[in-house]
């Protein structure tokens, strides 16, 4: 929610103020720990607090909206002032420009107050609550829930999950179905649970669905009333009873029977730790069905078996559309394509495609109709269907901790169907200040545990993991995007400008926290540069992100461009802006990149506030008045060839430097040590010289990129071992003519955790001493040129954390290993090598899961055949064909013990 974020947002400034070596500006003490108290106190408020608006109102709470205003109050009177000091002591300011140190406190002291009275007002909302006492609400009935809608796909799942109900154990079993919202999890349900066979195999069925709303007592009372008729015990006396009294009636209720009890949409598992002793064991295969949204939810039910349900393909989405709409007829010749276009779009999701199949069941069966819903299906079925859909996705959003909830409705600034790169969306979490602090862990670490949380919760969905097991990139689908985008419109934290908004008073762009200007072409700039110029003197709005489109076939945007650039630079219409960042396909072009002479670009430090900047491909030095952003935080260019100045180590706030190359002056007396600095891309070892490596003791990530070697940057290099924090590091050389012993010289950290090397020409026999005996190395890959020699032969007790090994591009021919020389491998990946063969033992490894061969040598695929040959005769797994692939691409997978084919 908005007002969270604004909340957190301000307390963050309030660190940022009080930890930065030299604060631009001082608060009052009294003012300062006033503004706090009030923060945390509304704070924990909206930890507990339920909107009063419902979930499809066009309107915000009007508390929530209250408490976001007040804080944004607070931004901009803190904010505004350090920008005023910054220019003042710089002599840019005009006159009537800089606020006086007595009116700023006098502001601030204003902001307070509105603070202190919402606060009061929130005691009193506190004490109302406490005195009524906790609502009782009985969930809704599970009658036809999922009867009338069509089963596609899952036939294999269904007969599965009966079996396993019906089979197996004599002990209470427990089996839960996971997935997101409206991906078929009771509909399966219902349909297992209707099944005749199931219906004969027990005595007793029972089914309970958990509303948001909910008490023990409410979910035994409806158990208790699945089994027990109305003749046996009233409803007003049953709803009289306490949590122990009705367990006990349902326990001997269940005693002696074979029971089957559904829990549908559960969400905490504290509700089953408080349900499960009342259900008995029996020892006669009694079971108990749950569904749930939270992955992580189901690892935690002891004796559990867990189906995870996965997204509909194209042929099963559109036999479900066909089915829906026209039931046992066919569909017509003509409307075929167009109907498998809109099936295509539903992106897999059943309740999707359900809600489309109503619209074109009710719909005019012709060519034009079908054409308009494929044109824009989420805003057709927003316009016409959308109630039960949202409804149900909703309840994915309002069951989220309300820490989590400015993390996913900020998933809408991405593009439709973008693959999202995990690190980029922790640097722009942090940089919008969303992230509550936790002791003892970096801002980093925290947005990570965020994420995984929102994957398990089905909200996010993993589009790639990384070789280390961690999040590489992620997708939301397209449905849940529109709800964030949505709620967010509603909230006004973020705004969407697109090619078909016509709004002449701009509302979307004025008042918006955040804008996202989609494929930006002729028609947005043409409509957003005249409402730039209309803006107020200060914008609310701290983010503009864009994504470009026409720039690549339409160079002539770039004049439209930089009068819209000039507008932004030289004004201080959105001077409070903290997160600008560019990106598309557009900015690729050659001739346009040199075309491209923003002003933006050389004038950018005259937006004083921004933390986060990411821009393409430029033509000029980094400016030295950068370093006036006195909280950036992310500087992105990694297009962009750049000689740091000096100043650069006046910025004690930065935390992520990517460039496609940078050079490292010496750091000033006066400078300061860059203790949250984790990320520097791209240096030469010349970099890396003493006093530069004092300067920045923490940093985690870093690339080195070495053209012309000299004998006398040795000493730097050895230097490298000095940063105890590194955890990923890639070195790419590019001499290899001269100075072939340079890289022997390298003496790495022990705490890298992933290593890329490229071009360094080390020897084999220099791997053990210098690699193999890192003690948390996990990822290790091994490019062209990296390592030279055709003999490789390992040692006992090397690679003790290794699970990933890629070798691309070396001379090896012989390698020489035991199984036990790589205890923890789990993926081995080999290109363009002219190896002999793959050692057996490879093979012997127990955690190995995969092996993957690119353009390698013949006798080194008839090697991995034999490794998966041998697989088959100790697993019995005699069905196994390996599969050859392009480039003689080989790909062998293995799962629970056995090798399968990718």
């Amino acid at each position: 929610m908005a007002a969270y974020a604004a909340l957190i947002s301000v307390k963050h400034i309030l660190d940022q103020l009080q930890l930065h070596p030299r604060p631009p500006i001082s608060l009052h003490t009294q003012q300062a720990q006033s503004l706090a108290r009030s923060i945390s106190s509304l704070q924990n408020f909206l930890e507990d607090y339920s909107p009063r608006v419902g979930n499809n109102s066009d309107e915000a709470d009007e508390l929530e909206c209250r408490i976001a205003e007040a804080a944004h109050a607070a931004e901009d009177v803190i904010e505004g002032h350090i920008i005023d000091r910054i220019l003042a002591g710089s002599g840019s300011s005009s006159d009537g420009e800089e606020i006086s140190c007595i009116e700023f406190y006098k502001n601030l002291e204003s902001v307070i107050e509105d603070m202190d009275l919402i606060e009061k007002e929130v005691m009193q909302i506190k004490e109302t609550r406490g005195n009524q006492g906790q609502l009782r609400r009985l969930s809704p009935t599970p009658a036809g829930i999922g009867r009338d809608v069509a089963m596609i796909g899952v036939d294999e799942t269904l007969t599965k999950l009966i079996d396993i109900l019906t089979s197996g154990k004599p002990d209470r079993q427990t089996i839960s179905i996971t997935g997101m919202g409206g991906i078929g999890k009771t509909t399966l349900a219902r349909n297992i649970y209707e099944n005749q066979i199931i219906e004969h195999h027990f005595d007793i069925l029972a089914w309970v669905t958990i509303s948001q709303e909910y008490t023990s007592e409410d979910i035994l009372l409806e158990l208790v009333l699945c089994v027990k008729s109305s003749k046996e015990m009233s409803m007003e006396s049953l709803s009289e009873m306490s949590e122990d009294e009705l367990g006990e009636i349902l326990y001997k209720s269940l005693c002696g029977m074979r029971y089957l009890i559904m829990i549908d949409d559960l969400w905490e598992v504290e509700v089953w730790y408080r349900l499960q002793h009342f259900f008995p064991n029996g020892k006669n295969g009694n079971r108990i069905m749950i569904t749930t949204r939270l992955a992580n939810l189901a690892l935690q039910l002891s004796g559990s078996y867990c189906h995870e349900m996965n997204f509909l393909d194209d042929n099963d989405s559109w036999n479900l559309l066909c089915e829906y709409v026209f039931g046992k007829e066919t569909c017509p010749l003509e409307l075929e394509h167009i109907g498998k276009e809109i099936a295509r779009n539903c992106k897999g999701l059943p309740l999707f495609i359900v809600l489309i199949g109503g619209l074109l069941t009710t719909s005019e069966m012709t060519l034009e109709y079908w054409e308009d819903i494929a044109m824009d299906l989420i805003s057709t079925v927003n316009l016409e269907a959308t109630e039960h859909c949202l409804k149900i996705l909703y309840t994915s959003y309002n069951q989220l901790p309300v820490h989590l909830k400015p993390c996913f409705l900020y998933m809408g600034v991405f593009p439709e169907d973008s693959v999202i790169v995990a690190s980029e969306l922790i640097k722009l979490w942090i940089a919008e200040g969303f992230l509550l602090p936790i002791e003892g862990k970096s801002l980093e670490e925290v947005a990570k545990e965020y994420l995984k949380e929102l994957v398990d919760r089905n909200l996010i969905l993993v589009h790639k993991w990384g070789s280390g097991g961690k999040i590489k990139s992620c997708q939301i689908h397209d449905l849940l995007r529109d709800l964030c985008l949505r709620e967010a419109d509603k909230q006004k934290f973020v705004g969407v400008v697109r090619q078909q908004n016509r709004n002449p008073n701009g509302r979307i762009i004025q008042w918006q926290c955040r804008i996202l200007v989609h494929y930006l072409c002729k028609s947005t700039v043409k409509y957003i540069c005249p409402l730039i110029d209309a803006f107020g003197y200060v914008s609310p709005t701290r983010s503009l992100i864009w994504e470009f489109s026409d720039l690549y076939y339409d160079t002539s945007l770039y004049q439209d461009l930089e009068g819209y650039f000039k507008l932004l630079s030289q004004s201080l219409k959105l001077r409070l802006l903290r997160v600008f960042k560019i990106f598309g396909r557009g900015l690729r072009n050659e001739y346009s990149l040199k075309e491209m002479k923003f002003a933006f670009f050389q004038d950018i430090s005259k937006l004083l506030n921004l933390r986060y900047i990411s821009y393409p491909q430029t033509w000029y030095s980094f400016s030295p008045s950068l370093c006036r952003l006195w909280n950036l935080q992310t500087l992105i260019a990694r297009h962009t060839e750049a000689v740091a100045p000096p100043e650069i180590w006046k910025m004690p706030l930065l935390r992520h430097v990517e460039f496609y190359s940078i050079s490292l002056p010496d750091p000033p007396i006066d400078g300061f040590v860059l203790e949250r600095l984790q990320t520097l891309f791209t240096v030469t070892i010349w970099d890396f010289r003493k006093k530069v490596i004092k300067r920045m003791p923490n940093i985690k990530k870093l690339k080195i990129c070495q053209g012309k070697l000299e004998s006398w940057s040795v000493d730097y290099l050895n230097n490298l071992a000095c940063l105890h924090k590194l955890e990923s590091l890639e070195i790419t050389s590019f001499e290899v003519a001269n100075h072939l012993d340079f890289w022997s010289n390298l003496t790495l950290p022990r705490s890298l955790k992933k290593l890329t090397l490229c071009g360094t020409r080390l020897r084999w026999e220099d791997m053990p001493a210098k690699i193999g005996s890192l003690p948390h190395l996990q990822v290790l890959k091994l490019k062209h040129d990296s390592f030279v020699g055709s003999e490789w032969e390992t040692v006992e007790g090397q690679f003790c954390k290794l699970k990933s090994l890629h070798i691309y591009g070396c001379d090896l021919v012989y390698w020489i290993t035991e199984s036990a020389h790589f205890p923890c491998l789990e993926h081995l990946q080999l290109e363009d090598l002219i190896l002999k063969e793959i050692p057996l033992a490879i093979g012997e490894i127990p955690t190995l899961l995969s092996i993957k061969l690119v353009n390698c040598s013949t006798s080194a695929g008839v090697s991995a055949t034999k490794i998966q040959e041998d697989q088959q005769e100790n697993y019995g797994n005699d069905d196994l064909q390996d599969r050859r692939r392009k480039k003689c691409c080989f790909s062998i997978y293995r799962s629970r013990g056995c090798w399968i084919p990718s």
